[in-house]
């Protein structure tokens, strides 16, 4: 056996709304397939069905779109979400970056080369491949995406919006060979646009109105956490762009000073140089950030208003990992956009939580019927995505008054705040004790302050007006998310990630009625406040200095009571490639052949340098009180050119402070064998089982550890 060298490295949607013509163009060159095709769901826009079909769309007009590829992995992805939000698991807070995400759960590069591949062969322009592999961007003639998605791009009128959009008739299809790989194809249509969630302002005026910073922090009581946003930074996702110039007035009037902004641009947008019609969204979203949490970074992401600007945006973000918090105010209502190109943008919102980064969406300001202004109409009960989507936090709009001393005073539910129930995702895990049956999820999850009547003094265009909308919602909690994760980290504790499992934690537990104030009045269309949860309001608004205390309260106890028969320990077979949630010395999860793995291709090889050496390899791990069993079990081959048995090299495993067992070169075997320990005794506690392997000065000896299991019942 050759010993290893400590040289060795660890192994470790469309473009922008286009002009459409109306008139009947040449057919559109699409041949029939001779190879099998799969069907891609959910690729026709609803819109379609409530429109007026008016020709075909020119077989030259260029049309481009997003491919988006499938996660890997998806049940150890969903295992290891809930992992890293539940306090006293062993992955709590042990999050990914974005390359060991891409190891672990991405699209691989030979699926990404692959879809290329089909995509040029039909005479499609391959553009950008997000950074996280999981969309690839690709631009052709209507005839060569129709040849491509063997489907048919025609022109539309939709007359409740009086608007011109082309889409297809039918569902996309693509050849068998890609179905695995493929998630969805975005940009077949551009009727989907964002919209802003935001009220519209009353008459601009020469001085300030509305409620200021210092009235919503002293209601909310960000006032009181100690802490400003400092060394945390905040992701703004936006449509359209901002005058650097209203926002530096803005500050100046209330005394804020903190970060200049920076924009980020997606797909080669950048709005800055001439604002939109949404530049009153953008600056309200910065200047609310701004007001709750001063000091914070903001990063303004601009993308293109479609389908494949939003999922760009979507991935760049999680891409570039240089944000903990996202703050989103742009929406659609379900209804109106395909369930394709929501999945690949919730896709993107499962990388930010892997990765620790909370994400905030308004809920929308048309109540429970979020499509009022759209094909789909107001006599369709509807949620706003990305609200909707289960792996963010859908934020639900209120009426807050404030007494004379910026202290809180009483809350009642905005009659036009957003919320109901998704058609679209189900209802996640975590979504518990709302007294709300069904298996969809509901929305929203938490709110603020967003009735105009109550609205937010914001300086945009030049002028003082007074805003509302959820759009104020988000960002204020956005603000406060930074605030949590500056005092979080100088508790030595992770950042706030995903919030709503954290969040329907606290206000399923003996906290809430301090941490959260709770609306119990008002309605929107369809549904009313109650005590507790409610489709309007959520669990209600912040108490930020108490909500921030039961958040930073420290690990969980191991469940008590009864025992659901489970194994524990993540990644025990090391076949992610990666080492988490295992925490390891440099070089210990290993693929080599020298020392070949129990089963599949992956191990944990401890030692075999020949020279003095310490390895280890731990895992944290919850052992529930009520389990009369817990039985660990592993794979261990000793390899050693030591003879004699006199105990040179040792493996020594310990839960604690306690030594389990200890085995040394003299119990070398010429292949694995099976280890057996007793960890009942641990029923009721929190354990780092922990794996040290030694070696003295000369001839070496290899601990070889695989398929690691801890089964309780």
């Amino acid at each position: 056996m050759r010993h290893r060298s400590l040289a060795v490295a660890a192994a470790i949607a469309v473009l922008p709304l286009t002009a459409v013509s109306l008139g009947v163009s040449s057919a559109q060159a699409a041949t029939p397939h001779a190879a099998p095709r799969v069907a891609l769901p959910n690729t026709v826009n609803p819109a379609v069905a409530h429109s007026e079909k008016k020709g075909d769309v020119p077989a030259e007009q260029q049309i481009s779109v997003a491919v988006s590829l499938k996660l890997r992995n998806a049940a150890e992805l969903d295992r290891f979400l809930t992992a890293v939000t539940t306090p006293g698991a062993p992955e709590f807070g042990k999050y990914l970056t974005p390359q060991q995400f891409s190891d672990r759960f991405a699209p691989t590069q030979q699926a990404v080369d692959q879809v290329k591949a089909y995509l040029a062969a039909q005479g499609l322009t391959v553009g950008d491949v997000s950074a996280n592999r999981q969309v690839v961007n690709a631009h052709g003639t209507a005839a060569q995406i129709s040849q491509a998605f063997a489907t048919h791009e025609s022109s539309y009128l939709d007359r409740q919006s009086s608007r011109a959009f082309f889409a297809n008739d039918a569902a996309a299809s693509i050849p068998a060979e890609l179905a695995s790989v493929v998630e969805g194809v975005s940009g077949l249509d551009n009727h989907a646009v964002r919209k802003g969630r935001i009220a519209a302002p009353n008459a601009a005026t020469a001085t300030p109105s509305g409620m200021t910073p210092a009235q919503y922090q002293g209601a909310y009581n960000l006032n009181r956490t100690g802490a400003d946003g400092t060394g945390t930074t905040v992701a703004l996702w936006e449509f359209d762009g901002y005058k650097a110039s209203d926002l530096t007035t803005y500050d100046a009037q209330y005394g804020l000073t903190g970060p200049a902004v920076s924009t980020v641009p997606v797909d080669g947008a950048d709005y800055d140089s001439s604002p939109g019609q949404g530049e009153g969204e953008v600056e309200l979203d910065s200047e609310i950030v701004r007001g709750a949490a001063p000091k914070a970074t903001q990063l303004l992401y601009e993308a293109p208003n479609s389908d494949q600007g939003e999922i760009d945006m979507a991935n760049k973000i999680v891409a570039d990992n240089k944000v903990s918090v996202i703050s989103i105010s742009w929406g659609t209502c379900e209804p109106d956009t395909t369930a394709s190109s929501m999945t690949a943008v919730d896709n993107a919102f499962k990388q930010a939580a892997a990765q620790g980064i909370s994400v905030f969406s308004a809920s929308g300001d048309d109540g429970s019927r979020d499509c009022t202004r759209s094909a789909s109409g107001s006599g369709v009960t509807s949620v706003d995505f990305p609200a909707s989507s289960p792996h963010q936090t859908g934020v639900g709009g209120t009426n807050l008054k404030v007494s004379g001393t910026n202290t809180y005073s009483s809350e009642s539910a905005w009659s036009t705040a957003g919320g109901g129930v998704s058609t679209v995702f189900a209802k996640p895990s975590w979504q518990t004790g709302t007294g709300i049956g069904g298996t969809m999820r509901t929305v929203p999850d938490v709110a603020s302050n967003a009735d105009p009547q109550s609205g937010f003094a914001i300086y945009s265009g030049g002028a003082w007006a007074v805003y509302g909308g959820t759009s104020a919602a988000a960002p204020l909690w956005a603000g406060y998310a930074a605030q949590f994760n500056q005092k979080a980290k100088a508790a030595g504790q992770p950042a706030l990630g995903e919030a709503s499992p954290r969040l329907y934690a606290v206000a399923n537990s003996s906290s809430y009625g301090s941490a959260f104030h709770d609306v119990t009045t008002g309605a929107n269309q369809d549904f009313s406040t109650k005590a507790g949860y409610d489709q309007v309001t959520g669990w209600g608004s912040p108490v930020a200095d108490a909500l921030t205390t039961a958040l930073l309260g420290g690990t969980t106890p191991p469940p008590t009571g009864g025992c659901t028969a489970a194994q524990l320990i993540g990644n025990g077979g090391f076949e992610t490639g990666t080492a988490a949630p295992w925490n390891t010395s440099s070089g210990v999860v290993d693929n080599s052949s020298s020392e070949p793995a129990h089963s599949g291709s992956w191990k944990a090889w401890l030692d075999g340098y020949g020279s003095a050496h310490t390895d280890t390899l731990s895992q944290t791990v919850s052992v529930p009180a009520g389990c009369a069993s817990a039985t660990l079990t592993l794979a261990l081959h000793i390899d050693t050119a030591e003879t004699g048995s006199t105990a040179y090299d040792t493996l020594t495993l310990k839960a604690g402070s306690t030594t389990l067992k200890t085995w040394s070169n003299a119990d070398a075997a010429a292949g694995y064998v099976q280890q057996t320990l007793d960890l009942s005794s641990f029923a009721g506690k929190t354990v780092t089982l922990t794996f040290t392997g030694t070696e003295d000065g000369s001839n070496q000896t290899s601990f070889v550890i695989d398929d690691v299991a801890l089964n309780v019942k």
